[in-house]
């Protein structure tokens, strides 16, 4: 479970770099990441946005922490010197290795051993004495896999539901719940359960997530995401409109679309690769999508 090789920044620079996790985690983890900032960096400031799933993270040096599904951005300061591991969840995955529903952990930063106990503690241990990303990206993974084996599957009508909810490919949760021929109100309590939010919220946070592939793909490609101009890029990834967006965005951001793409392109065209999450998503674009409200 090492993985590809990861770069190490500069002394005052820093990198964000996503891999698809291990063949035997891909069911239930949609991506792992290693994060670092350079000794003689600045502190950096790092927006976490809700996207609808759980999170592992590791801190060298620190105790691993389960962030829950977040309902509203969390700003954290990483400081200089500081290696970051960490793991997310496909959404509705998260009950496969903890014996517990999403639902209480919304909104939380846990210290993982609530969860796991001394396994926990050893986990912070072998990241923090690792001797390279990768290795301390294996035992991250490892953890994850020896708690998941013999845990229970996660709901596969979420599965399917959360599957429907990604980008462009449904209009609204109504004409979804049909297709799964469950009510409403059922798929309201199993998704709430399983995932630890409502289906519409989580379908905006997987539009949103739409919307930032977007943005990362310019970046990738070495253009500005508004080219085109910010109402055209918001009906691409799914909005009514761009006031739509903007509503939209200062929800899940906390700042309007202008003001957020400026600071990823600030953040992240240094070299960030985000490919791993965003790939996928944008493989599932067919065309614009105008959604609801």
């Amino acid at each position: 479970m090492t993985g590809d090789p990861f770069p190490t920044p500069a002394g005052d620079g820093q990198t964000y770099v996503e891999r698809s996790p291990a063949p035997a985690l891909r069911k239930i983890v949609s991506s792992v990441w290693v994060q670092q900032v350079g000794r003689a960096a600045a502190a950096y400031i790092h927006r976490r946005i809700p996207n609808g799933a759980v999170e592992l993270v590791c801190r060298a040096g620190s105790t691993p922490q389960v962030i829950g599904p977040l309902t509203s951005p969390l700003v954290e300061v990483l400081q200089p010197g500081a290696t970051v591991i960490g793991l997310r969840f496909v959404p509705g995955a998260f009950a496969a290795v903890a014996g517990q529903p999403a639902s209480e952990v919304v909104g939380l930063a846990l210290n993982a051993e609530e969860l796991w106990g001394h396994s926990a503690a050893a986990l912070g241990e072998a990241v923090a004495t690792a001797a390279s990303p990768q290795e301390a990206l294996a035992a991250v993974q490892i953890h994850v896999h020896e708690h998941a084996v013999g845990g229970e599957p996660p709901d596969l009508l979420v599965s399917k539901m959360v599957h429907g909810l990604m980008p462009w490919r449904t209009a609204d949760v109504t004409s979804l719940s049909a297709s799964l021929h469950i009510s409403e109100t059922q798929l309201r309590r199993r998704c709430h359960r399983a995932v630890g939010l409502a289906p519409k919220a989580l379908h905006r946070m997987l539009r949103f997530q739409g919307f930032l592939a977007l943005v990362q793909q310019a970046i990738s490609q070495g253009r500005a995401a508004t080219d085109d101009g910010l109402g055209l890029l918001a009906l691409r990834a799914g909005y009514a409109d761009q006031s739509h967006l903007t509503r939209e965005c200062v929800r899940l951001t906390g700042v309007p679309p202008r003001i957020f793409i400026a600071e990823t392109h600030r953040t992240c065209a240094c070299g960030h690769d985000h490919s791993a999450s965003f790939a996928p998503v944008l493989r599932s674009e067919t065309g614009t999508c105008r959604t609801r409200a």
